[in-house]
């Protein structure tokens, strides 16, 4: 485009700007500049547009007297005082809507809109956002605080639109912030930008971050999406659908969509054709709900762009520099495109040397759950805020609950102890702002306002994975942390055990040198809840309750046995993901009998047993024509993990493996659907749990590539004691001397042979000298779980330390 001369320079275009020209068109703006020259050539869409200048906002204040008035008002503000706040407000953004620009602003907006609009037959729909600017503070941040307008079509209607945007400079919140920030109101300007609409009113749209928005997890890239125009996304009108993708193995080619939940969705944003204002809100059909909102490729392009596009201003930076980032598709060419990109501001900024933990000291009793923001606990009573005309009664120190917040809301939210929401995902408003004061936030928890009240003494609790809890009373928690740039490596590796995928990301930030336990049983039981059989064979399951349950979890799946597979790959991938490219050793399915029986409709396909702890469990399962069906779904799964997705430091552990022979026809059964030991680097490992394991470790060692002890089994199997006994139980004794005497054999078994041993539990952590009897064996690893990591470094180092002298 060719440029609007002007005697101030007034309008510059996409193609004219880039992320040095900050101080004049504000860091959105800047930013879309950047990505429209630098890499749209690489193959990221960003629609074209234009953008008014810091200049052209100055000038238009000075020419209209403006600037003067505004002094003026703003001479008594009380940013502390509500009413003050908003009453002042008020009277400045009036003041700016009511004013015309200056004919050769006016003109040169215009000038631009049509060679904008040049090609299309009509004027076309435009997008006009807010991008504000502060003069000698170009790093100023001012993201989220002024207004955006979609769908507006005409002269008359963007120029409206642009003193709107120039006027919501002035918004509570914003107005608020530099007082805070200490910003004089007549350094800041705002310079606007035009953007050629993408047609997500009738496709899709939402947000994505290339980092984790919880953990700080750099390798993933999170990404939400709803139906319509994005701004219900980022406002938390919507709880939206939510995608995690894996970078470091999509750049080389994998498809690591690491997990796929759907949101709710319940309205969406349209144009308001023929009505009153530029969009509207209306409900999605209950059939588009229960879907996607976007197909696997697209999640992949999007995952793609962010890293690309994280790249670039990285280099630009000089550092790692994560991104925030809105999408959107169009619905009538069926075309992604980037609409807005911003550095990430809160979890970047996190010191990677200190380790905090939020800990709750005492039980209670669950109210509400959504989803999990901050890893923090809060706790005070509740106040209910229905609308904004409320916001005043709030008091500091207490919960605010609400239907969702805007930026109006944040003078309040920074006196909050927490924030529950109805609506909103991960990338929301309240989440967004909650992050970055610090506070634990709970979104999308659908009826939070109708299950607590105001006075009601609650404890919220974001410091148990992606699930926000609301528990009842005031309970006891604590703050851990722990300094991580001093602490020295053992010889031995200090490796976890983990059953939640949820909380993946956040443990491995504690220095580990893998996962030696990655328990399948939590996934299938909470992520998963359906017997596999009950899925395989849904057309002869008798009780109609568990088909009416199964139908609800695999809604969306014509292919029930599909659900497993992918609940179950989702759930290992983001375990093995958190921890790429260390071991990650994943045990197969070990539930007894009983257990699964539990299972929705598990019951029809288990035996009763009189004794499930000896009976049909482990590896005798795998190959055994009742249960070989459904073994191939974890088989499956776990090709999906190494194939698919790239994760290929999944290793395989096989559970109660009794004989030799049993652990070849599992791994005949594993060939059968693409696990084949030493293909594609996997390694295959034993539970060496059994005392024939040990009797006969040499010749497992044969066939497996490593050993795993489980001193709970191998302790109760050795000393012939039931652990879920309590009349023998305090027989149970993992130091009893026929014990240790089974693990030494076992450790020189596994050296003799040149196999990995490594052990799993808490004995090492609980007793001291048991850890230091494994390390004089040379045991290869000790896994543990999280808890217990960071001090049990410690003490196996100091070990190593005493016996080395």
């Amino acid at each position: 485009m060719s440029a609007v001369t002007t005697a101030v320079d007034l309008v510059r275009w996409f193609d004219q700007i880039g992320i040095d020209d900050v101080p004049s068109v504000g860091g959105k703006n800047a930013s879309l500049g950047e990505m429209y020259r630098e890499l749209t050539r690489d193959g990221v869409r960003i629609p074209n547009g234009f953008a008014t200048t810091a200049a052209a906002y100055r000038s238009f204040l000075e020419e209209s007297g403006l600037d003067e008035k505004i002094s003026q008002i703003l001479s008594d503000l009380d940013s502390g005082d509500i009413a003050n706040l908003r009453q002042r407000g008020r009277q400045v953004r009036h003041l700016i809507v009511e004013t015309e620009f200056p004919d050769e602003f006016k003109n040169a907006i215009c000038k631009a809109y049509r060679q904008l609009s040049q090609g299309r037959g009509e004027p076309i729909d435009v997008a006009v956002r807010s991008s504000a600017t502060a003069e000698d503070l170009p790093d100023a941040s001012f993201a989220g605080q002024q207004e955006t307008y979609l769908n507006v079509q005409g002269e008359s209607s963007l120029l409206d639109a642009c003193r709107r945007c120039f006027a919501s400079l002035f918004t509570d919140r914003a107005i608020s912030y530099r007082v805070d920030k200490g910003f004089d109101h007549t350094k800041i300007a705002l310079s606007v930008g035009v953007q050629v609409m993408v047609r997500s009113d009738i496709g899709t749209s939402g947000v994505m971050f290339s980092l984790d928005t919880e953990s700080g997890f750099r390798d993933a890239v999170l990404i939400n999406a709803a139906y319509g125009l994005g701004e219900n996304v980022v406002q938390g009108a919507v709880n939206p659908d939510e995608y995690y993708v894996f970078k470091p193995t999509l750049r080389s080619g994998s498809r690591p969509i690491l997990k796929k939940s759907v949101g709710s969705k319940e309205i969406k944003m349209v144009y308001d054709i023929g009505g009153g204002k530029l969009t509207k809100n209306v409900p999605v059909p209950l059939e588009d709900r229960v879907r996607f909102a976007v197909d696997d490729d697209d999640i992949l392009t999007l995952a793609t762009w962010a890293c690309q596009i994280e790249e670039h201003y990285s280099e630009k930076k000089g550092h790692p520099c994560p991104m925030d980032m809105e999408w959107a598709k169009d619905g009538i060419t069926g075309e992604l495109f980037i609409v807005q990109a911003r550095p990430e501001t809160v979890q970047s900024q996190r010191s990677k040397d200190r380790l905090e933990t939020y800990h709750l000291q005492a039980g209670g009793t669950p109210i509400l759950t959504g989803g999990a923001v901050g890893a923090r606990i809060g706790s005070g009573r509740v106040r209910v805020i229905a609308d904004a005309s409320r916001l005043a009664e709030f008091q500091e120190g207490e919960v605010l609950v609400t239907e969702k917040t805007d930026p109006d809301w944040e003078p309040i939210m920074k006196k909050a102890a927490a924030i529950v929401t109805n609506r909103g995902g991960r990338t929301c408003h309240a989440a967004i702002v909650s992050r970055e004061l610090g506070l634990p936030a709970i979104v999308g928890t659908l009826r939070g306002t109708d299950f607590l009240h105001d006075g009601q003494e609650v404890t919220v609790s974001c410091a148990e994975g992606d699930t926000g809890v609301v528990y009842e009373g005031l309970l006891p928690f604590e703050v851990e942390e722990t300094q991580l740039n001093n602490l020295q490596r053992p010889k031995t590796k200090m490796m976890m055990i983990l059953a939640n995928p949820d909380e993946a990301f956040s443990m491995s930030f504690i220095p580990n040198d893998g996962v030696g336990l990655a328990r399948m049983e939590f996934i299938i039981n909470n992520h998963i809840k359906v017997h596999p059989l009950a899925l395989l064979k849904f057309d002869e399951l008798t009780d109609v309750a568990a088909r009416t349950e199964i139908e609800r979890l695999t809604a969306g799946y014509s292919d029930k046995p599909q659900y497993f597979v992918d609940r179950l790959a989702e759930g290992v991938g983001m375990i093995a993901a958190a921890f790429y490219p260390k071991d990650v050793i994943v045990r197969m399915s070990d539930f007894k009998t009983n257990e699964y029986a539990n299972l929705v409709g598990g019951r029809q396909f288990e035996p009763t047993e009189e004794n499930p702890m000896l009976g049909f469990r482990g590896a005798s399962r795998y190959y055994d024509e009742r249960y070989r069906e459904a073994f191939s779904l974890e088989c499956r799964a776990m090709k999906k993990v190494r194939d698919e997705m790239g994760l290929t430091n999944v290793k395989l552990m096989i559970p109660f493996c009794r004989t030799v022979d049993e652990g070849k026809r599992v791994q005949e059964v594993m060939t059968q659907h693409g696990l084949t030991r030493g293909k594609n680097g996997l390694e295959i490992y034993v539970m060496c749990e059994i005392p024939s394991n040990v009797i006969q470790a040499e010749a497992f060692a044969e066939i497996f590539d490593g050993f795993s002890i489980g001193s709970n089994d191998l302790t109760q199997l050795t000393l012939g004691v039931d652990r879920d006994s309590e009349i023998v139980a305090h027989i149970f004794n993992e130091r009893d001397p026929a014990v240790m005497a089974t693990i030494q054999s076992a450790i020189a078994s596994a050296k003799r042979t040149g196999r990995k041993i490594g052990i799993c539990g808490q004995g090492p952590s609980d007793y001291p000298e048991f850890a230091e009897f494994l390390v004089e064996q040379g045991i290869d690893s000790i896994s543990l779980n999280p808890d217990a990591v960071l001090k049990t470094t410690v003490r196996i180092g100091e070990m190593e330390k005493r016996l080395a002298n």
